[in-house]
This record gives C-alpha cells, structure tokens and sequence, in this order.
C-alpha cells in the first residue's frame, strides 16, 4: 500500500490522540481517518446513494421555474 506523508498541527494530533485513547500520533490518525471511510461507506449503503449516483443528480440540468 503506498503511504502518504501530512504534517498536522500538533495540538489536534494530539486531540485525536485523546479522544481515540491511542499512543501513538500515526496510529491515532489513521484510526480516525479509517473510521471516518467506513462511516461513509455505512451511510451510502443505508442510504443507497454511491458517490457516482450523487454525481449524477448533481450533473442534471435544473428546471428553472418561472
């Protein structure tokens, strides 16, 4: 897996750190960066709508009432 490399203020670093109960900087981010994916990823399959559907209603030519 190729990796990213981001510099982050410390102060939320080590918020997150915190909040996520872990150790170290790297692993606390990444936990909260995974969590924020699968959360996504549960909210489209509840909801039913894709990123390609949203692109398409975003995509449709408005009526323009008048």
């Amino acid at each position: 897996m190729a990796k990213v490399k981001v510099e982050l203020d410390a102060e939320l670093v080590v918020e997150v750190m915190v909040l996520a109960g872990i150790g170290d900087p790297r692993d606390a981010v990444e936990a909260v960066v995974r969590d924020y994916v699968a959360r996504g990823h549960r909210t489209e399959e509840r909801t039913g709508e894709t990123d390609a559907r949203l692109r398409e209603i975003q995509l449709a030519p408005k009526v323009e009432e008048g």
